[in-house]
């Protein structure tokens, strides 16, 4: 199974190579509740770790992903634009909302794996 890091803004990134899968985690969906509209990043657009790469509307609220790694876009899922509703089905698999290929493999070191996320999350509360 490919191993999961995780951002405290409830990004996920799953490597394959030395591309990362992004979207956000079942914790960040659940708090959204019902997913209504995804807008992704281009492909080829740069971004800088913490940078703000989409954005996903619940009937709650709006909520920014940030990309949880520098690098460049390689791919969006356009699935999610036609059938945003995905996200609350399956967030962390069929649900992911952008390829990044990183810049920098050492930034995946900043990030939680998915016991410390686990923690992390019920510290929230």
């Amino acid at each position: 199974m490919a191993e999961y890091k995780y951002a405290e803004s409830h990004e996920y990134i799953r490597l394959e190579g030395d591309v990362g899968v992004v979207g956000i985690s079942k914790y960040a969906q659940e708090q959204l509740g019902d997913v209504v509209f995804v807008e992704l990043p281009e492909t080829g657009k740069v971004f800088s770790k913490g940078d703000e790469a989409a954005v996903v509307e619940s009937v709650k609220a709006a909520s920014e992903v940030y990309a949880p790694v520098s690098g460049e876009i390689v791919e969006a899922n356009g699935e999610l634009e036609s059938n945003p509703g995905l996200v609350n089905e399956d967030p962390e698999a069929k649900a992911w909302f952008f390829k990044i290929k990183l810049s920098d493999k050492g930034e995946l070191d900043g990030l939680m794996d998915a016991d410390a996320y686990d923690k992390f999350v019920e510290e929230q509360g």
